[in-house]
């Protein structure tokens, strides 16, 4: 056995590192942000234009946001909430409506993640010819090629995990012909000099240094600054002027970039960006730049090769630069490489923009050129956020989720001030948008900001971490950050009375007010209502895992009967008169309206609610219900769909949604000429504008369609599309601590191996009988409680609803397998 694990083992690397050369690629240089390509190290991030007379490499730094600590907590809300309450369930939701808007916003809006500035290379090379530059997604290097009166000219840049800097190295094809000028400049005002002629900062002599003043927001003053800088080494001469740096006669030179602010943690920002910087330049002063790019490759390959995919095609429009092969797609989707390609783009940029000790990815990863980003680039709690982290675990990068449980940490205490201050609750609360402050108040509006359960829509991804991995020491140590979630639902929600205007919702508890994200019912002109279904759902899944979560850590917790209660009294779901899944306690679904947020199919994803093996009536609400948003949808709203059709088996639908969001735009300028478009040419999502949710989207969903695990089983190939006849895939992670790979030819699994990291009981779900040592057949639930299904009340239906029917179902086959830690299983088809 162990012989044969090592011959794996070995085989995975081989392929991994000589097939998986997935590239972005171009014929020009980038003319705009969207044509750029972005690297990044989590807490840096550039975006790399090409540029052959002027190379920009536009640079953010993670922590620099605008204003200082503060909350947005309203101090007159708590006065007025019970007033809200008893509007709602009197049908006067408008009203409610208005006093939340007068009492409950009094705050700031969220604070705007800033651009740092632009390095600009003043090359000259006007008339370049044979020109290339591409995105290695298999190294995470940004290369440039080109020649210039006779002489080839390469340019590497990385963003380096290992050494926490941006490395930029330039060449020549002949000996002294490299020749520019190193810039700084910066949307924000900014002071830019040589270190040598301004006292006080310490480093290189050939040293540039920028910095860059914070902004004020909102009347909360500015309490940050950034330094960014770049220090030169060449073979030729370096001359430095006051705010540039000058190389002549070179071959060869690199630039070393790093940045810093003085924020510490979200209420202290007493830090040096100085010495922050001094202390990262001093640690790579002497180390050559082989060095330095082998120690990059093993830090980021470590990560990105754990996850192979192969999709064979024969598409001619695979040969084309990435834009007009995005372009050919819409045409001949035959071009199965985009898919996969799309998939690893998605890791390649949660690998980019989150790593462990940094900050989550924001709505744009960690890229912004902008002083005023669409949504100030925030973290929108009520789907974006949570979807930047939907390929982590699937996806095999389970490490990049740390910084989001820093971040949920950290909002369980702001939060708790939130839910005391506000609504006199016991635990924490967040609403549906946050930012570097970690402010939990809600923001925005009653529309869109009056959604109090985007923190305890956060902690479910705590027990997903722990299903997936089933790290009791990780559960232990966010136990009391779930617990709290769970303590302010309790506290929150509110029986419905028996004289509300909703007569059969009488008993049940109910989140009140709230919202179902940015949408309200037919016949109502506000969104504002009690008990939305997503809260429902959300409610269900947040009590049920802090009770499993108590469970598996022996907790005697007298609060957990309460819990319990509560749980039973939550209504339940309810199918329309459309035949849909209600988004509402009442039945206002517009079957017309195509509105991208379809927040009540939460419970099909990424919650377990909805199974098409134990609920076959709720599966086939949700279908109605997706039928009826139809196809298209901003490119955040198709990501989700994707999911949403993976989890209804439906591989062939799951890939239109794909299609469909593989449509070019331009740019922003050119949205009316092309209403379709949803990907830009350097491959970011399109909501439009550019939101990097999409891209994470796009990617889990890929992965959920070739393994599902959520659901008392892990099932293979459970969506795959008739178009995806053929291909291959390893690394995938499943829940229950399994690693999955898995070859299929005409459409049917060939071979599946399957590692186990934890042991225990691993059930498989195929749609093709299987063989293999110690496969049995399996018999009733899955005993493995990491891959239990959820345990839901009946739905209810609507009687005016004349008929309704189930969907048909592929047949299925389970085995069960007694799995050892570490040993591998391996799975072959009997047909």
């Amino acid at each position: 056995m162990r012989r044969f694990f090592l011959v794996v083992t070995l085989c995975l690397v081989t392929i991994s590192m000589s097939a998986q050369q997935h590239k972005l690629w171009y014929a020009k240089p980038a003319s705009h942000w969207l044509e750029a390509l972005p690297v990044g190290n989590s807490h840096l991030g550039a975006m790399v234009y090409g540029g052959t007379d002027i190379e920009e490499i536009q640079l953010n730094e993670e922590t620099f946001w605008s204003g200082s600590p503060h909350d947005n907590n309203s101090p007159e809300a708590k006065a007025h909430l019970q007033a809200v309450r008893d509007s709602i369930f009197a049908g006067k939701e408008e009203a409610a409506h208005a006093i939340l808007d007068k009492y409950f916003f009094k705050g700031p809006h969220g604070m705007k993640y800033l651009p740092l500035g632009s390095l600009k290379l003043k090359l000259g090379h006007e008339a370049a010819t044979d020109y290339h530059r591409e995105l290695n997604l298999g190294n995470a290097l940004a290369t440039t090629s080109y020649i210039y009166k006779g002489v080839k000219y390469e340019r590497t840049v990385f963003a380096s995990q290992a050494d926490n800097v941006i490395i930029v190295q330039l060449k020549a094809g002949k000996k002294g012909a490299l020749a520019f000028d190193v810039d700084f400049t910066s949307p924000l005002q900014a002071q830019v000099f040589t270190v040598s002629s301004h006292e006080g900062v310490k480093g290189s002599v050939n040293e540039l240094a920028a910095v860059v003043d914070g902004a004020d927001h909102e009347g909360i003053k500015a309490g940050l600054k950034a330094e960014c800088r770049i220090m030169a080494e060449a073979d030729g001469k370096i001359d430095r002027g006051a705010d540039k740096l000058s190389v002549t006669d070179a071959t060869t030179a690199t630039l070393y970039i790093t940045a810093a602010t003085n924020f510490v943690n979200y209420h202290d920002v007493s830090g040096s960006p100085v010495k922050k910087n001094n202390q990262t330049l001093a640690s790579i002063k002497g180390k050559a730049y082989k060095k330095l790019l082998d120690a990059h490759l093993k830090k980021y390959r470590e990560q990105y090769d754990r996850v192979y995919l192969d999709l064979p095609s024969q598409a001619k429009g695979a040969a084309l630069p990435t834009d007009e092969r995005l372009a050919a797609f819409e045409k001949d989707p035959s071009d199965l490489g985009m898919v996969s390609l799309m998939m690893q783009y998605g890791r390649y940029l949660l690998i980019s923009s989150s790593q462990p000790g940094g900050q989550p990815a924001n709505l744009q990863g960690v890229w912004n050129a902008q002083v005023n980003a669409p949504w100030d680039s925030k973290y929108t709690i009520n789907i974006n956020a949570e979807m930047n982290y939907w390929p982590a675990l699937i996806g095999n990068i389970a490490e990049t989720q740390q910084p989001l449980f820093s971040m949920i940490r950290d909002l369980s205490e702001t939060g708790t001030k939130t839910a005391k201050d506000m609504y006199g609750c016991k635990g924490w609360v967040a609403h549906h948008n946050t930012d570097l402050w970690r402010v939990a108040g809600p923001i925005d509006g009653t529309t869109w900001g009056m959604f109090p359960t985007g923190g305890a829509w956060l902690t479910t991804h705590i027990w997903q971490h722990y299903l997936y991995t089933g790290d009791k020491q990780f559960l232990e140590e966010y136990y009391p950050v779930m617990k709290g979630a769970a303590d302010f639902l309790i506290d929150y929600m509110q029986e419905y009375p028996k004289d509300g205007e909703v007569k059969q919702a009488a008993g049940w508890l109910v989140t009140v007010p709230t919202v179902s994200p940015e949408h309200g019912p037919m016949g109502k002109r506000t969104t504002v209502t009690a008990g939305s279904t997503m809260d429902n759902q959300i409610v269900f899944d947040v009590l049920s895992q802090v009770i499993a979560a108590a469970k598996v850590l022996g907790k005697d917790d007298s609060s957990l009967f309460t819990l319990r209660s509560s749980l039973a009294k939550l209504p339940p779901m309810q199918i329309g008169r459309y035949g849909q899944l209600q988004e509402w306690l009442t039945d206002g679904d517009n079957p017309r309206d195509e509105h991208r947020h379809i927040s009540h199919l939460y419970g099909l994803y990424p919650s377990n609610q909805i199974s098409p093996y134990s609920h076959p009536e709720l599966f086939a609400a949700a279908a109605n219900t997706l039928k009826q948003r139809g196809d298209m949808a901003t490119g955040w709203s198709l990501g989700w769909k994707i999911n949403f059709w993976a989890r209804m088996l439906d591989g062939n639908h799951a890939f239109t949604i794909i299609k469909n969001m593989l449509h070019l735009l331009p740019d922003d300028r050119s949205a009316r000429q092309h209403p379709d478009g949803r990907t830009y040419p350097n491959l970011f999502d399109a909501h439009p504008p550019f939101q990097i949710d999409g891209n994470f989207g796009c990617a889990a969903g890929i992965c959920e369609m070739l393994l599902q695990s959520h659901d008392g089983a892990v099932h293979l190939l459970p969506a795959l599309p008739d178009d995806w006849a053929d291909g291959e895939v390893k690394g995938l992670k499943a829940r229950g601590g399994f690693t999955v790979d898995m070859k299929w030819q005409n459409g049917k699994l060939q071979k599946a191996v399957i590692k186990s990291d934890i042991g225990g009981t691993l059930r498989l779900r195929s749609y093709v009988p299987l063989k293999g040592k110690g496969l049995k057949p399996a018999n009733g639930t899955c005993s493995n409680p990491l891959l239990q299904s959820a345990v839901i009340k009946e739905p209810l239906k609507s009687a005016e609803l004349s008929s309704f029917e189930t969907l048909p179902l592929k047949k299925i086959y389970e085995y069960d397998i007694e799995t050892v830690t570490g040993n591998l299983y391996i799975c072959n088809t009997e047909i």
